[in-house]
């Protein structure tokens, strides 16, 4: 008995952070204090590969399968980035969507041929129950994503 006591104490500990700052953490502890703009990551993905950086955007999509990505809106128009972590380690509910969010993580890149490409927004197309035109790849693609350490998302 005083160790379910113990257990239930422990989560509302845990979960009093959430409720009265009002926000969702997810991962580590964000440690970094300086924001690096989304815009200036996609400007200038090379300076950034391999380099923990901290985002802040409006979440505008989420895995709908298992909640092991989210995509952010950037500073300008148009733009976003996917923030993808390994699936199981941090689950972003669908509930985010919308919110603002605050990621700590590294910046990376994916090469991918014709054929990659061409497989991977089929892939996309499935996900989101939209219809795929592979003539619509022309050539190789590379992505810029940040693999997500920390989050959180108000």
């Amino acid at each position: 008995m005083k160790k379910i006591v113990l257990v239930i104490f422990v989560i509302l500990l845990s979960m009093q952070n959430s409720i009265v700052l009002g926000a969702n953490k997810y991962g580590k502890e964000i440690t970094l204090k300086n924001k690096t703009r989304i815009s200036e990551i996609l400007a200038n993905p090379q300076k950034y590969i391999g380099k923990t950086v901290l985002v802040e955007g409006t979440v505008v999509a989420v895995c709908e399968k298992k909640g092991c990505w989210m995509e952010l809106s950037s500073d300008k128009k148009f733009q976003k980035i996917k923030i993808k972590v390994k699936d199981g380690e941090i689950i972003f509910p669908l509930e985010e969507k919308g919110k603002n969010a605050l990621v700590e993580g590294v910046v990376y890149e994916i090469k991918m041929t014709k054929e990659q490409a061409i497989e991977a927004a089929k892939n996309e197309a499935e996900e989101h129950g939209k219809k795929f035109d592979p003539s619509s790849v022309t050539g190789p693609v590379t992505l810029y994503q940040i693999k997500g350490l920390g989050a959180v998302i108000k």
